[in-house]
């Protein structure tokens, strides 16, 4: 499978984005150093996502996909400029491998260069082509890519779509390649357009281009280009011998590129007649269905992989990786004082040892210093064998010992000429003691390590064993955590006002269409609205660093179903009881009803007045009486991040592993969230969002006191 798309592939994707001009890009986000989504809402039509993995790829996708809380600087500067800004136009530059977005922006004109070769570039500019920002800053030999420069195309390729015969013929003859690599390279085709020309023709794509029809190959060229021009969906090629009736699984694949596809191309040619075929109605939908689930992971990939940074060494990490790389740091330093010792001890034995020849060598640098200077004895340094260096500033010189052939060997050692040979001995002597004092501190500090490191593992597996997990700090929360949440059947968010100021938010920003409205019948209840698309799916690519007996989930904007039945109705019912006063009063059952979000209006009767938080709700009302007062919380993991939820008494074994069931009690909900924090490692602050009130532990499984989840 080619890992880049070929020029002729730009063209075609060029073409099936034409419905996005007059749209208004939305937003722009960076879930991955490889990949920009740019989310666009096209004119008529839904939103889509325009993914671009840099170097490689460009395509559309309505994909669900975590986005990173805090947009990366570069993403945050498309913001500025793009947001809501209109496109323009689509355009290829020549015949290369790159596309052109002209946006009318509120700056102005602005323009963004997506280059599709090599490394691959994303690049900003204003109305004059200068360079706003780059997604890499880089310089090649004929043009600069950086902030401030302004922005130069490489040189244009061949166009073959601009080709006549004669000219076709000049660039095949004037090339001293076989005819297959000629049509590959120097007329930009790439190795699986010519090898389709060389069947067209009956040609061997490794013939001399001497020896070849020129007008032959040009009509069966122009013919493919026909095809390529007019096709409007893309195939998925896979190799021969594949089950036809298994295709559809082969290329949704988890985390990697599937093995079993060949190409993706708008027309199926020649090669390929004998393979397998998936078709598809767009360009776009094809390479989704090949690597879109790969794509839309890029966000945990990312975290995982800055996670897995971390715990490297070279960044926040667990007491006992700390303890670790101390301890190896000293028991590399002990290796250090230990050499630097029998080192200074060696010196000083040898000194002693050759005391006739170092004696000699004193006695006649002093006499030279006495009657010729520091100046003269660094003139003749390098006429004399046995020495090596002089340092008149310090009055010591660095001499070579004798070796049993009575030759210099070994490194120079340092003497200082005031002092006798005995005196330099002892000096280095005094060195060896020195260090060997250090290292008995040192041996103390590396003991004391051992002792730590052993009671740190010992208290790492104590707390693995109870299934606490590190945690994992966040810049931001989610959107819905500023809101009571809580999950229901399908997946579907449930959310809720925290104050009067949240019943506002929720009624305005997050109840409309087919969402549903509701509110316990007490004064003071939360206004809650249950979303119709927007909710928590399975997590097809988890998290590396996430545990196996915690579910992952990924938030999504649009779930399978977006029908809302009586019994998911009840389960919200449930919960928008629990969030009301009514588990304060230690009450056990409850009423509820609910509406359609344009039943639920801020517009008051003449003469009346509604406060903040408080809405009119008119025509009739579906009710949901004697609800029982029970929740259920468990641990998840939304978009990699380890969470407590909250859902009904019956769903929470569906969502959760580790779980329990609470009830209005009289144990604090401070209490109760600290013994939940000892378990689990979760933030005491996130655990309190979500607990009610005062309360006491119905059942608990696995959440307070951990079990062998995998016995049960």
């Amino acid at each position: 499978m080619k890992s880049t798309m070929s020029s002729t592939d730009i063209a075609h994707m060029c073409k099936e984005l034409q419905y996005l001009v007059g749209g208004h890009l939305k937003k722009a986000y960076l879930p991955h150093y490889e990949q920009i989504v740019l989310r666009m809402n096209p004119k008529g039509a839904p939103q889509k996502d325009i993914v671009i993995i840099r170097g490689e790829r460009l395509y559309l996708s309505n994909r669900d996909r975590p986005m990173p809380m805090t947009p990366p600087p570069f993403a945050m500067v498309l913001r500025k400029h793009l947001k809501n800004a209109r496109l323009l136009a689509i355009e290829q530059i020549g015949a290369d491998r790159i596309l052109k977005f002209t946006f009318d922006s509120k700056f102005g004109p602005r323009a963004l260069y997506i280059e599709m070769f090599q490394n691959g570039n994303i690049l900003l500019v204003d109305e004059h082509e200068i360079i706003i920002q780059a997604l890499t800053s880089t310089t090649y030999a004929g043009r600069t890519l950086k902030k401030g420069h302004v922005y130069e195309c490489p040189l244009p390729p061949v166009d073959p779509r601009q080709l006549d015969e004669k000219r076709f013929r000049e660039l095949t003859q004037s090339s001293d390649q076989p005819i297959g690599r000629t049509l590959g390279g120097k007329l930009n085709l790439g190795s699986t357009l010519s090898d389709a020309i060389c069947l067209e023709t009956n040609i061997s794509p490794t013939s001399s281009v001497n020896d070849i029809d020129s007008k032959l190959v040009f009509q069966g060229l122009k013919r493919i280009l026909n095809d390529f021009d007019a096709a409007t969906g893309a195939h998925i090629i896979l190799e021969e011998g594949i089950n036809t009736e298994q295709k559809d699984l082969i290329y949704a694949h988890q985390q990697e590129k599937a093995v079993n596809i060949i190409d993706i191309c708008p027309i199926v040619l020649n090669q390929f007649h004998n393979h397998p075929v998936i078709s598809f109605p767009t360009f776009s939908e094809a390479i989704d269905a090949w690597i879109g689930l790969h794509d839309s992971s890029a966000h945990q990939r990312r975290e995982d992989e800055r996670f897995a940074h971390a715990h490297s060494g070279r960044g926040p990490s667990t007491q006992v990786e700390r303890l670790e790389r101390r301890l190896a740091q000293q028991q590399r330093s002990m290796k250090e004082f230990n050499k630097t010792i029998e080192k200074h001890q060696l010196i000083g034995q040898s000194l002693q040892e050759q005391y006739d020849h170092v004696h000699e060598i004193l006695q006649q640098v002093s006499k030279a210093v006495e009657q010729h200077g520091w100046m003269y004895i660094k003139d003749q340094v390098n006429s004399i064998r046995w020495i090596d260096a002089v340092d008149s500033a310090e009055h010591t010189v660095s001499i070579f010992l004798k070796d049993e052939s009575g030759e210099p060997f070994g490194k120079p050692v340092r003497i200082h000429i005031n002092l006798s040979v005995h005196q330099n001995a002892q000096k280095y002597f005094e060195k060896a003691r020195k260090h060997k004092n250090k290292s008995s501190g040192a041996e103390i500090a590396l003991q004391t390590t051992e002792v730590e490191l052993k009671r740190a593992r010992k208290k790492e597996s104590k707390l693995q064993s109870s299934g606490k997990i590190h945690a994992i700090k966040r810049s931001k929360k989610f959107w819905f955590e500023r809101y009571k949440w809580a999950v229901v059947e399908g997946g579907h968010l449930l959310i809720g006002g925290k104050d009067a100021k949240g019943n506002d938010s929720v009624v305005k920003k997050h109840c409309s269409g087919l969402d549903m409205y509701l509110h316990a019948d007490l004064h003071g209840a939360p206004s809650c609205s249950l979303r119709s698309n927007h909710g928590l799916t399975i997590d097809p690519s988890p998290s590396m660093h996430i545990p196996a007996n915690v579910p992952s989930y990924r938030i999504a904007d649009k779930l399978e179903t977006e029908m809302i039945d009586e019994q998911k109705l009840k389960q919200s019912a449930s919960m928008a009881l629990a969030w009301s006063k009514a588990w304060a009063s230690g009450g056990a059952h409850g009423t509820v009803y609910s509406v359609k979000p344009t039943q639920v209006s801020k517009t008051a009767e003449t003469g009346e007045y509604i406060g903040s938080g408080g809405f009119i709700v008119r025509g009739q009302r579906t009710w949901f009486k004697d609800i029982d007062l029970t929740i259920g919380i468990g641990m998840i993991a939304v978009n990699g991040t380890p969470l407590l939820m909250t859902t009904t008494t019956d769903l929470i074994g569906t969502f959760c592993q580790r779980y329990a069931i609470l009830a209005p009690g009289r144990e604090k909900k401070e209490k109760i969230a600290n013994q939940i924090y000892k378990s689990t490692g979760l933030p005491t602050d996130d655990i309190l969002a979500v607990i009610p009130g005062a309360c006491e532990i119905v059942k608990d499984h696995g959440l307070f006191t951990p079990v062998n989840l995998e016995e049960e």
